[in-house]
């Protein structure tokens, strides 16, 4: 039989559910939006080096130094390009510092040296200064940042050595042998005082000092985790520092406190770096980690703001002072740099109206979307609205807050509960639990299976309470009950016969007491029958 071609196999009519919804596309925040206007270059191609430290002079015309290989790698220009190399040293260079205006360079080395330089002009002299005093690497070289201090720098390395040098004589002010008990990694000098830097160590302890102190620290706090990186933020009160996958934030001049941490990171976080938003003029904590992430961070709200992913793991992060350039460095020499060109007016004004505006960005005002019943919200619209004269307003019932010891019925954690209402001394509570175990017919096994603690507060709560007319029936079968099955335990122990024999002294009074009593009902009931006739 011929199949019937004047019917379409499938239903011409296609489903809604599978067409495109008319929702328009999510608009992009100002800080994704500011981030996304870097453009994505390579400094350095490639190789078998890494770039462990990066670092911009302040001056107006900043300079990038990175260390690479045994030498130092300068850029300069806009765009960055390259300039004659610095020859460091014959082994690896570590962290290349700045003088507070940009004409020196100082880099440490594989051995301990530490090595000045002229970075404003070529050199072919050789290093100006050169500094000894350290046995191992020099991870840390920093000058000072705030006071225009120029004749000090202060160094540390892996032989837990710091130093506080006079540059001009190549001789150490100070210098603290054991300043950690592990390699010092991570050092930072303090925007408000020259005399104030930070070191963070592998023994995950941060340390603060004072020149003018000497080799004693005048704050310590831990980490918790091996300590990469330490950065003071703008005011020089707080304190940033990383290690494992965790950032966190530090009152310095409240102690040491804690303030936020950020776990952010799945894998090591290796450089901190401040970056100024030059859209708005604030400035944000940015952190790079060996997972290939730069992270954004808000301190002032102790929020992130935006994600930046790298093809591969970072070790060392920089951004220029004036915020148009941000830099990091790679494990495989690739140094990567995001550049932020600043537009004509006329394009600012056109790309302002939309969503990617980089320097006159414009915020527009969502379009509200309407709700739908598969949305949650949908069903809390209104909780939130305030009633009106006349309205009917239905008040909420209150939560019943419950005793540990009803929670713990509920569990059927019975010889808990008797315990908890022991413990709590109401004996309104006590006896209704009591009465409660009776009737699941488990106060026996209660009894039996508590310890000598427990069974004193039991003896005591009996000898306050068992007198009481409104408990005493009860009461004293449970004591009865009690004396019966721990007869043993009773005769071993000091206390509890102590407490027993309170027990009885206080069974003798009221004895005495109902005597006493039912001889004066005696002597009244003859009156009262005589008054009656």
């Amino acid at each position: 039989m011929a199949a019937d071609t004047s019917k379409p196999f499938f239903p011409a009519a296609p489903n809604p559910a599978l067409l495109p919804s008319g929702r328009k596309p999510s608009r992009l925040s100002p800080e994704a939006s500011y981030w996304r206007s870097f453009r994505a270059s390579e400094l350095t191609p490639a190789n078998e080096f890494n770039v462990t430290h990066l670092a911009f002079s302040p001056s107006s015309a900043p300079t990038l130094a990175a260390s690479l290989s045994t030498s130092v790698l300068l850029f300069s220009g806009d765009p960055l390009s390259p300039l004659p190399r610095i020859p460091a040293s014959q082994d690896v260079a570590f962290s290349p510092s700045f003088r507070s205006d940009g004409s020196l360079l100082a880099v440490g080395d594989k051995k301990g040296v530490v090595r000045v330089f002229r970075a404003d002009k070529k050199q072919s002299s050789g290093a100006l200064r050169t500094l000894t005093a350290h046995t191992a690497e020099t991870r840390v070289v920093r000058y000072p940042v705030a006071g225009g201090d120029k004749v000090h720098l202060f160094t540390a390395g892996d032989d837990a050595l710091l130093a506080y040098w006079d540059v001009p004589s190549e001789t150490p002010v100070f210098a603290a042998p054991a300043a950690h008990r592990d390699y010092i990694r991570a050092g930072a000098a303090s925007p408000a005082d020259h005399n104030i830097f930070a070191t963070g160590s592998y023994d995950r302890i941060v340390k603060l000092w004072d020149a003018r102190m000497g080799k004693t620290s005048t704050l310590s706090f831990s980490h918790g985790e091996l300590v990469e990186s330490v950065l003071f933020l703008p005011s020089g009160g707080l304190l940033a520092t990383a290690g494992g996958n965790v950032v966190r934030i530090w009152d310095v001049i409240g102690g040491g406190r804690l303030l936020h941490s950020v776990e952010s990171h799945v894998k090591t976080v290796m450089a901190l770096a401040l970056a100024k938003m030059t859209n708005t003029g604030e400035t944000r904590l940015l952190s790079a980690g060996s997972d290939g992430y730069v992270k954004s961070f808000d301190y002032g709200e102790l929020k992130l703001t935006h994600s930046m992913r790298y093809p591969k793991e970072l070790l060392s992060l920089a951004c220029s002072p004036c915020g148009t350039v941000l830099v990091a460095g790679s494990s495989k020499g690739t140094i990567y740099m995001g550049r932020r060109k600043k537009k004509s007016t006329g394009e600012d004004e056109e790309e302002g109206k939309g969503v990617g505006g980089e320097l006159d960005w414009a915020p527009t005002k969502p379009e509200k979307r309407r709700l739908a019943p598969s949305n949650y919200r949908y069903f809390l619209r209104g909780q939130n609205a305030k009633a009106k004269e006349g309205d009917l307003v239905i008040e909420k019932p209150k939560k019943v807050k419950v005793a540990e010891h009803d929670k713990l019925l509920r569990k059927f954690r019975h010889k808990d509960a008797l315990v908890s209402a022991l413990a709590r001394n109401n004996p309104r509570s006590i006896v209704a639990v009591m009465e409660e175990l009776v009737s699941r017919r488990k106060l026996v096994r209660c009894i039996e299976n508590l310890d000598t603690e427990e069974l004193i507060l039991l003896l005591l709560f009996l000898h306050r309470n068992a007198t009481l007319p409104r408990y005493a029936r009860f009461l004293m079968g449970v004591a009865n009950k009690v004396l019966e099955m721990r007869a043993d335990d009773i005769r071993s122990d000091e206390n509890l016969r102590g407490c027993v024999r309170n027990l009885k002294r206080m069974a003798a009074e009221e004895i005495q007491i109902q005597h006493t009593l039912q001889g004066i009902q005696g002597m009244i009931s003859p009156m009262l029958a005589l008054a009656s006739r």
